[in-house]
């Protein structure tokens, strides 16, 4: 079924087409809701569309050599995803979860191809949105290369730290399993990472949102880890 042309107008990819080219874009487009856990998309398979979040949230997932699974990044609404395989014919390189109710349209990949070749604005805009991926997976390999998993653990948090008008907080903190897949280690390691830091007073939870009360110290244990007295005491 069609989305609506006021849903494809608020998708960022979009922004300033012409009404015209935007109700083209809608026609061609369909949407579908996922429930927490179910397989947007499937590694291996076949691109035959290009993904938009329209609400709810997804993560990119794939897997060590160990079998394990690893988050790579998170998809919020607004964003768009599976445009490699879309542009490249190449099977889909990682599989997209969703990690809570969710709602994404899609537009077939020939037509997506058109768009990305034949319009200047979206073809800048993917090339941006190229760089941006390309930065994040090699921050996560560079933290996944770090040998002790509270550290990992840290340092993932980290990237979470934003400026408030109360100083530096995380909002919006994702489920202790899905940081678990993003940093290769279980839940529990989690839990008792972030207890830790509680206890060293870095982080003070109020209602969802952590207070970093001691950002430095956050970004020393992020980038070199507790010294000896702190593993001690934890």
């Amino acid at each position: 079924m069609p989305i609506a042309l006021h849903v494809a107008a608020s998708i960022p990819l979009f922004k300033d087409f012409d009404e015209a080219t935007l109700a083209k874009v809608a026609g061609l487009m369909s949407s579908r809701s996922y429930l927490s856990h179910d397989i947007v998309m499937r590694k291996g398979e076949i691109a035959d569309s290009l993904g938009f979040l329209l609400n709810g949230k997804l993560q990119v997932v794939d897997l060590s050599e160990e079998g394990r699974e690893i988050g790579i990044h998170f998809i919020l609404p607004g964003a768009y995803f599976g445009e490699l395989s879309v542009i490249d014919g190449q099977p889909r390189s990682a599989s997209v979860i969703s990690v809570k109710l969710s709602e994404v349209a899609f537009l077939p990949s020939n037509h997506a191809r058109d768009l990305i070749f034949h319009h200047p604005l979206i073809a800048k805009r993917l090339m941006t949105h190229f760089a941006q991926i390309v930065r994040a997976a090699s921050n996560q390999r560079t933290l996944l290369s770090i040998p002790n998993a509270f550290q990992r653990v840290f340092a993932q948090l980290q990237t979470f730290v934003r400026e408030s008008k109360d100083g530096q907080v995380i909002e919006g903190l994702p489920k202790q399993h899905e940081i678990a897949i993003m940093v290769n280690t279980s839940r529990e390691t989690v839990s008792r990472a972030i207890h830790t830091l509680m206890k060293m007073n870095v982080l003070e939870k109020k209602g969802t949102i952590l207070i970093v009360k001691r950002p430095e110290k956050l970004k020393q244990v992020a980038t070199v880890g507790m010294d000896e007295g702190e593993n001690n005491k934890t």
